[in-house]
């Protein structure tokens, strides 16, 4: 039987990549491992911060994943500290469904900077160009989209390229970033969590 996971993410590009995120990172714990990702609940990031949003989109969820599986919460940290805010974030989804196994992931600024921290990785793929260099701190940069979009021939789009990117970057250059190396770590936990509940 395979393992569960319903996902919260903000923007429509996550929908289909995050889903290649944690099928790329399944693969690497376990290649027999099978894993139904559904298909993410989409809400921005401002509504999930507000009192008893988060709650009703984990409900959603569960209610998706119907008491076998477990929630994985992806959002962009923005201008917030990633390490003090995912803490309460995932208090607040355990409180909500306690029963389920989650974790909560936020991206040290946005979802690209993923890419910029494995960017040698990308190379001539989606327009970008060959000898494509990651920047010095990565997670420090505010607009990794503009970044990427200014490198790449016919510019970036996260619900045109996102998804492809992610099924390419380089994990070991990734995880030089903090947020993405947590992101890797949390996606592990819970699939080692969802496939010991299966044995």
């Amino acid at each position: 039987m395979p393992v569960r996971i319903g996902c919260i993410v903000e923007g429509h590009g996550e929908c289909e990549s995050v889903p290649v995120l944690i099928r790329r990172i399944a693969l690497q714990l376990d290649p027999a491992l099978a894993v139904e990702i559904l298909h993410p609940v989409r809400a921005t990031r401002s509504k999930l911060l507000r009192p008893g949003e988060l709650e009703k989109a984990i409900e959603a969820v569960a209610r998706k994943v119907e008491g076998n599986g477990g929630i994985l919460v992806i959002l962009d940290a923005d201008d917030d500290c990633p390490a003090e805010l995912a803490p309460k974030l995932l208090a607040r989804a355990q409180s909500a469904r306690g029963d389920l196994p989650s974790a909560v992931v936020l991206a040290s600024k946005e979802f690209e900077c993923w890419f910029l921290a494995a960017a040698q990785s990308l190379r001539g793929r989606r327009g970008l160009p060959e000898d494509l260099e990651s920047p010095n701190q990565p997670e420090e940069i505010r607009g990794a989209k503009e970044w990427l979009s200014k490198r790449a021939r016919t510019g970036y789009s996260p619900t045109v390229d996102q998804a492809s990117l992610a099924g390419v970057f380089d994990f070991g250059l990734a995880r030089r970033a903090p947020s993405f190396d947590k992101c890797y770590r949390e996606v592990m936990r819970l699939l080692q969590t969802l496939r010991a509940r299966e044995q």
